[in-house]
């Protein structure tokens, strides 16, 4: 399903938005951030797939991947890292990140506890980051969250606790933890009276965009980006349409079919909750109610909203790991591979390419936003483990460079 965005504009970035989020504050976080013992010190590769985007009928494919950004696999790195760090430093000014991420004053913080909801990347994130700093950290996990998932979470020595229910479940519980125990709620997700952390969230990813406009020779002509709550979209969204203006990119935000809830909130013209039952393979995507935060950004800039099945993901995942027509082959994970699996659903249809611009001279990206970070699960579903694709990908790259 695809839902053109009637409130989507064309003109320079709105002030109102950039009091709330800029580039000047992406690029701070990132002179920051990449000196964490936890980031590859280096930008993401920038793919270039001529095979796949001659196939696709495009002028240029590349996907942006997230997978290599660190060990915990994938963008949710910048994230939570960055909103933790900005709480530590609202409380003491006079601190610097790099001493909060080095653990310098791990003793000062020893009584401050942060806690959050997650269907794993963003929980996982937030364990490494606490446990750098030297503070103590609890994750709440819904039903559908794996064992591996939580192994690994737990491995940066959060303390996890298991709710039924879905991820909206588990969003709660964690609030109302953090309201009876005086713990601080680290999010993504806005709601009345908390903004200050899920601003920052986003404010972390736009280190992506910030990367990517010293990669590209060209800027972009579309750019397709996942759902969630909304706020990877927002924050690269934000970044593009204030550098670029009038001239920004197309956005269109790709999300499961069960977990709709951006889809829904452009049908309603508000921060809307999803119509499905939420549960997808999709894990990272499996929310059932927009970040009103992220949808001031979101509703202004994203052209089109999609919503795309699990069996089209799983089917994405294996065509990037398997490097067809001569591309690089990529681990994809299978909320990562949710945008290719989007643009390639749109490149099938003749209706949806014209209703966007999609043709022969466009420039598209994509952004493989995790890699194998549930191994098992990603070999049941992409056919093979994910360290055969990585060694297919070194021998590729013995002939070949990425962008």
């Amino acid at each position: 399903m695809l839902i053109p965005n009637p409130q989507a504009l064309r003109g320079p970035y709105p002030a109102d938005l950039h009091t709330v989020m800029h580039i000047a504050q992406a690029q701070d976080t990132r002179s920051w951030l990449q000196r964490w013992s936890q980031l590859a010190p280096q930008p993401t590769p920038l793919w270039s797939l001529p095979g796949l985007a001659k196939q696709l009928q495009l002028g240029g494919l590349y996907i942006k991947d997230e997978s290599k950004r660190s060990p915990l696999g994938s963008f949710k790195a910048l994230g939570a890292p960055a909103a933790l760090v900005r709480l530590v430093l609202r409380q003491h000014p006079d601190w610097s990140a790099d001493a909060v991420l080095q653990g310098q004053h791990a003793q000062a913080l020893a009584t401050l506890v942060v806690i959050s909801a997650t269907d794993g990347n963003h929980g996982r994130a937030l364990a490494a980051a606490a446990r750098s700093a030297g503070l103590r950290c609890v994750i709440v996990l819904h039903s559908q969250v794996s064992a591996e998932r939580e192994q690994a979470i737990a491995d940066f020595g959060a303390e996890i606790v298991r709710v039924p229910g879905n991820y909206d479940a588990s969003v709660a519980h964690a609030a109302d933890l953090a309201q009876r125990h005086g713990w601080q709620v680290v999010s993504d997700t806005s709601y009345a009276g908390y903004e200050d952390i899920p601003r920052d969230v986003m404010q972390g990813y736009g280190v992506i965009a910030d990367e990517l406009v010293q990669q590209q020779d060209q800027p972009f002509t579309h750019v397709l980006l996942q759902g969630g709550v909304g706020g990877l979209a927002a924050g690269i969204a934000a970044y593009f349409w204030e550098r670029y203006g009038a001239h920004r990119p197309r956005f269109v935000v790709v999300e499961p079919e069960q977990a709709d809830c951006l889809l829904q909130s452009a049908v309603h013209g508000k921060a809307s909750s999803a119509r499905g039952s939420v549960d997808s393979v999709m894990a990272g995507l499996a929310c059932g109610e927009t970040s009103p935060l992220a949808w001031r950004f979101l509703a202004p800039s994203v052209d089109a909203f999609m919503a795309i099945r699990d069996d089209q993901a799983v089917a994405a995942m294996q065509v990037l790991a398997q490097g067809r027509a001569g591309d690089v082959p990529i681990v994809s994970g299978e909320s990562g591979a949710a945008g290719f699996a989007g643009l390639q659903a749109l490149a099938q249809s003749p209706a949806w390419r014209q209703q966007l611009g999609l043709d022969a001279q466009s420039r598209v990206l994509c952004i493989n936003t995790e890699g194998a970070t549930a191994p098992a699960i990603y070999q049941a579903l992409c056919g093979q483990p994910a360290d055969a694709v990585l060694r297919a990908q070194q021998a590729w790259l013995a002939n070949y460079s990425p962008r």
